[in-house]
């Protein structure tokens, strides 16, 4: 919500991610708020991914990749944040193997991941397009970072997206080689990344 306690948001050197003077407070997201959530990423992938997937990439992801994975939500990693009641950004961390894909997703691993070993994982982050580069995004991944820390893990892994990589480069995270996922037919590409905590 945008008002209480303000997290700080930072960014290292020079970002167009962020303005100063965006704070924002995430909160675990509930299970009633699936239906909100899921059109918030259908606005955010539909908005903010043109620029590098096609208009049939981008359905594609939505109809079999992009989603709320409510096992998240369960978990009360999941979280999003609102303003005026509506949600604007959301994305969560997760200490189960599944890399990415909500529900609808075939691929999912629900196994728990060992924090002294293997790398939390960080979720499902979409904002509104109408509230793009205001610091949600920063402030989501710091309360993730934080969370996962606190359970133990000393590593965060993602599979970011191509309009993404950008964002989680100037948050410390480091680029692997690009992949492409089968998606309904039409080959997706995503960035695997990863940082140290």
């Amino acid at each position: 919500m945008g008002s209480g306690r303000a997290l700080p948001v930072m960014a290292a050197g020079p970002s167009r991610f962020v303005m100063a003077e965006a704070h924002w407070i995430p909160r675990p997201a509930d299970v009633n708020e699936i239906p909100a959530l899921e059109q918030l990423i259908r606005r955010s992938a539909r908005g903010l991914s043109r620029d590098h997937y096609s208009d049939a990439e981008v359905e594609a992801a939505i109809a079999h990749v992009f989603g709320v994975d409510s096992e998240l939500i369960a978990d009360r990693s999941y979280l999003l944040i609102e303003e005026g009641g509506v949600p604007i950004a959301c994305g969560g961390w997760s200490r189960r193997r599944t890399l990415f894909g909500g529900d609808q997703f075939a691929g999912r691993d629900d196994a728990l991941l060992e924090p002294a070993r293997d790398a939390a994982r960080v979720r499902a982050f979409f904002v509104d397009p109408n509230h793009a580069r205001r610091g949600l995004g920063v402030a989501l991944l710091q309360a993730c970072e934080a969370a996962a820390a606190a359970a133990g893990f000393r590593a965060l892994e993602l599979m970011s997206t191509l309009p993404g990589v950008d964002f989680y480069a100037a948050n410390g995270f480091v680029a692997g080689e690009p992949i492409a996922h089968d998606a309904g037919g039409i080959a997706l590409r995503f960035v695997p990344m990863r940082k140290l905590l």
